[in-house]
């Protein structure tokens, strides 16, 4: 298995890194903003992505989106072919990703979105706090970004303050921003905000 930053090579792959997306956000029926073909070869040209290949078969994705003049980046799009699920390589691409994060921003926050209380752990792991919409990127891009996805009603009538997705950050300049240990308590914590958020949302 290869992890590798993305280039105009990968071009070939843009096709069915879509379709996984896609097909994820059916199977999980959780909110995945879907991405075309024609997106994905931008990522994929900048060498802002982390592609993941068996020989020359399709395994994994992540991707990075820079917002606010450089002030923020966000880790975008992770994904993982079905054939490749429960080894432990979303993982791997999340780590990579995120040191290519710091080495083409150093200064920049990096931020992220999401359902998955998997990604969560992962983003805690690396030193990412959970933190209000309101200390993410205010680009309006970025949120516009979110109009595929089956939450936004949810986005759009909060005003951009929460939804079912968590925001969680990782500041540079934050000291006690290390590599952190999963505390058991606050990752609990987490998960419970996701399912009354999930619960409100039933009863609606």
């Amino acid at each position: 298995m290869k992890i590798v930053i993305a280039n105009e090579s990968h071009f070939k792959y843009a096709q069915i890194i879509s379709d996984t997306i896609s097909e994820s956000a059916k199977v999980r029926g959780t909110g995945i903003a879907q991405r075309s073909p024609e997106y994905i070869l931008q990522r994929l040209n900048n060498g802002n992505a982390i592609i993941a290949l068996d020989g020359e078969n399709f395994a994994g994705f992540c991707y990075i989106e820079v917002w606010g003049n450089k002030n923020f980046v966000a880790n975008s799009g992770l994904i993982v072919h079905p054939d490749y699920r429960n080894q432990g390589l979303a993982k791997k691409i999340k780590k990579a990703v995120f040191e290519l994060s710091k080495k083409k921003f150093p200064n920049a926050k990096i931020f992220g979105i999401t359902t998955g209380l998997a990604v969560m752990k992962m983003n805690y792991e690396l030193g990412y706090k959970p933190v209000t919409f309101s200390e993410l990127t205010d680009d309006p891009d970025f949120w516009k970004g979110c109009q595929t996805c089956k939450n936004f009603d949810i986005l759009t009538r909060t005003e951009r303050k929460m939804c079912l997705c968590t925001g969680m950050l990782h500041d540079p300049n934050d000291k006690t921003n290390a590599t952190q240990k999963v505390n058991g308590k606050a990752f609990q914590r987490l998960k419970n905000i996701k399912q009354n958020l999930f619960l409100k949302k039933k009863i609606k």
